[in-house]
């Protein structure tokens, strides 16, 4: 039996040329990766056996380890397949165990691999695979076609005429040609290359609000389509209101054949062209659209799950606003604002529900109500859901700060997509069992200002609002990457010990949900952690999961100074050695970093990625390495879509980044879109290389639509004369395209302010 995790080296030698890596940084990753490392761990603290590769290069390898060694066991499967039919020719086994192709291994076996009944199977029940060689070989006989046909003609075996003996014979012969890995390859690539996607409106759809009109006829080569253009396609097919083909001219795929099979004139010619003709239109042309439709949907899933992962990244590593306390409003007209309080850790206080439309009498009293929680819990931040009703309660909330002369402050409106989904999960119900739904979500909005990372670990990431056709693409794959998002971005910020909850515990490198509720159950039955070393008495974590986890978890004035750094317990021997060579206490170097400008490298016995590690994390011990929070200001006079004028220009906060553009709340409930041809003066290849989620960014209003509910922006508009010369002369600007109706459906599916 082949050992599937070992590699060949023509398969690690594929990955270090895909890649760009050493053979040496592989095959230490693969060891490392084996052994049960995570790529954040391996990242951080394996830089010396690595060569200092970073987490998406490890993570790259991951990817491909993963799909070579699920090549390697289908090709096990399929080599003992054939060899149990008997049929594998020393040719074949050397074909399968040479390619590094999934397509092509599956070409292969596919002459091989067990057949609903056929044509080609029913002629070959009546003893026509002779006749079928006859054809297929092409060689002179005594005999005519004709003449060797008609021997082939048995009312016994159901072939009344030498027409029949013929049709079935070139059954069989088409069957060869579709099975023939070599055709496969050839004309997979031309359809890549020449097919065009040509989508078509059905008969008697309805389409209301004509979210698909632009694909009614519509036309596009198939090796140039963007990924949200065929998603947009898909659905409509979906939702039968599309349907699509792919488009290849016959003669070129015909005469592709032609050139490969026809060897020889011959009175067998005629038919062999018969046998083509058929093969293309009733096997080939099919079964190769299926395969290149399968494919353009898994490439337009990777590039939307991409998209969704990068946006899903900058939003968790948005700035958080700190340890402050903080009352959140979810707001409300009917109903009402519901109110809740948290204090600097989290940790949920009071609640109240504030009337502000009902009456003057009930505004001054809900203004009353507030400035007394205001003061009896000292609270320095008021945020305010962006859902219906925010910018009114914007308002009133700056009016009632300014009226009673609150300074120090600040309110800002803070995105609640998925706090309804929250407010009623079984993590919510966990921690707030007695409260109502509303109050869940208050709390959540006021989270969410404190620490970004810590609240939307507990909403499914797909609820969040910042994907691109997220329900249509494969779930399992948006599912896996974004886990893996989420785990990147909790690592790369630590995870304090005492307060945080499982939910984002469990991303930790290492640590499972089992592990992390674990964690937590020792906490409340222990207290605090008062170190590092005490994580060894939870139950689950030995060893290994220590050594992966420890130095991403942090310890706030504990036993030792170090539990706070991201310094590796295992690493803690090296600061003591700098400590030493400099004659100071640890506490005194982590109170005055510039002490660590006398160290010498080259002293301190340790690897020198290591050192260096050390001493950045010692400059800036506990660092966070998100950006400085600074609140939007929305302009006060623009509060309903009828406000917003053409000209106008507005700060924003940047929603959601597709590939044709990004979307701007700019306070009015409707995202605005400002479209890829309007981020920026000078060449951008997507959008993400101008901006990224949670960016606060000033736009100018192109236009606004009321009917439609389309607002179109442009950051470019507002760039100067100077940037725009001094661009122009050096970047030629990409033509393109104007907003098309793809850019309405993803708004859709996408929607920021739907929670």
């Amino acid at each position: 039996m082949i050992d599937t995790k070992v590699l060949s080296p023509d398969a690690l030698l594929q990955i270090t040329t895909s890649l760009n890596i050493s053979m040496h940084s592989l095959n230490a990753v693969i060891g490392l990766l084996d052994e049960g490392g995570t790529v954040p761990f391996i990242a951080r603290y394996r830089k010396e056996a690595t060569s200092n590769l970073d987490e998406v290069q490890i993570r790259a390898i991951e990817e491909r380890l993963a799909y070579f060694r699920d090549l390697l066991s289908r090709r096990s499967t399929i080599l003992a397949t054939i060899h149990e039919q008997g049929k594998l020719t020393d040719e074949l086994k050397a074909k399968i165990e040479t390619t590094f192709d999934r397509a092509e291994l599956e070409d292969l076996y596919l002459p091989f691999r067990p057949k609903r009944r056929t044509k080609a199977t029913i002629a070959r029940d009546r003893g026509l695979e002779p006749l079928a060689d006859y054809l297929w070989n092409q060689q002179v006989t005594g005999q005519s076609l004709n003449e060797h046909a008609a021997t082939f003609v048995s009312v016994e075996r159901e072939v009344a005429t030498v027409e029949e003996a013929l049709e079935g014979a070139r059954h069989i012969v088409a069957e060869r040609i579709s099975e023939s890995a070599e055709v496969r390859k050839l004309t997979r690539h031309l359809m890549f290359q020449e097919g065009v996607i040509q989508s078509r409106r059905c008969i008697d759809s309805v389409d209301e609000q004509e979210m698909f009109k632009m694909y009614y006829e519509y036309r596009e080569p198939v090796k140039t389509i963007p990924s949200h253009r065929m998603l947009a396609i898909r659905r409509g097919e979906s939702e039968s209101i599309l349907y699509f083909l792919i488009e290849l001219e016959p003669l070129r795929a015909n005469s592709l054949l032609r050139s490969r099979l026809l060897r020889v004139d011959g009175d067998w010619t005629p038919q062999l062209e018969l046998a083509i003709d058929d093969c293309w239109k009733r096997l080939l042309n099919p079964s190769i659209q299926g395969e290149i439709r399968l494919e353009l949907k898994k490439r337009s899933d990777t590039d939307a799950i991409q998209v969704f992962r990068d946006n899903l990244q900058n939003l968790l590593l948005a700035a958080p606003a700190g340890p402050i306390s903080v009352l959140g409003i979810d707001p409300g007209l009917r109903t009402g604002c519901k109110v809740a309080v948290v204090d600097e850790t989290g940790k949920f206080l009071a609640n109240d529900v504030l009337y502000l439309n009902a009456s003057k009498a009930a505004a001054s009293e809900a203004a009353a109500r507030l400035v007394a929680m205001i003061a009896k819990y000292n609270v320095r931040a008021i945020a305010i859901g962006n859902g219906t009703a925010s910018r009114e309660t914007d308002a009133f909330v700056r009016d009632t700060l300014r009226t009673n002369r609150l300074e120090g402050i600040f309110s800002v409106m803070v995105s609640e997509s998925g706090a309804s989904i929250y407010s009623a999960s079984d993590i919510a119900r966990q921690e707030f069992p007695d409260l109502d739904l509303t109050v869940r979500g208050a709390i959540s909005i006021a989270r969410r200002l404190q620490d970004p990372l810590s609240e939307l670990v507990k909403v499914d990431p797909k609820s969040i609002g910042v994907g691109q056709y997220q329900h249509d693409v494969d779930q399992h794959q948006l599912q896996q990457s974004l886990e893996i998002a989420i785990e990147s971005c909790v690592n790369r910020v630590g995870v304090d010990l005492n307060t945080s909850s499982w939910t984002l515990l469990r991303y930790v490198a290492g640590v499972t949900k089992r592990v992390a509720l674990n964690i937590v159950s020792y906490r409340d039955e222990h207290g605090r952690f008062r170190s590092r070393k005490q994580l060894n008495k939870v139950p689950g974590i030995g060893a290994k999961t220590f050594e992966q986890a420890a130095g991403f978890l942090r310890i706030r004035g504990g036993e030792d100074l170090l539990d706070s750094t991201a310094v590796h317990p295992e690493s803690y021997p090296v600061v003591e050695q700098i400590a030493r060579l400099l004659d100071t206490p640890i506490g005194e170097l982590i109170a005055h970093p510039q002490l660590l400008t006398k160290v010498d490298a080259r002293q301190i016995d340790a690897d020198a990625f290591t050192v260096k590690g050390i001493l950045e994390e010692l400059r800036k011990p506990g660092r966070d390495p998100r950006d400085q929070f600074i609140a939007p200001s929305f302009n006060d006079k623009v509060r309903e879509f009828a406000d917003v004028q053409p000209e106008m220009v507005l700060e924003g906060v940047v929603t959601n980044v597709t590939k044709f553009g990004a979307f701007v709340d700019i306070g009015v409930h409707q995202d605005g879109l400002v479209h890829i041809s309007e981020l920026s003066n000078r060449f951008i290849k997507e959008p993400s290389d101008a901006v990224k989620a949670g960016q606060i960014v000033k736009v100018k209003v192109l236009s606004a639509d009321i009917k439609t509910k389309r607002i179109a922006l442009s950051m470019k508009a507002l760039m100067s004369s100077a940037q725009r010369g001094s661009q122009a002369t050096s970047v030629k600007v990409a033509p393109q395209a104007p907003p098309s109706m793809d850019e309405k459906l993803a708004t859709l599916s996408t929607k920021w302010k739907v929670s």
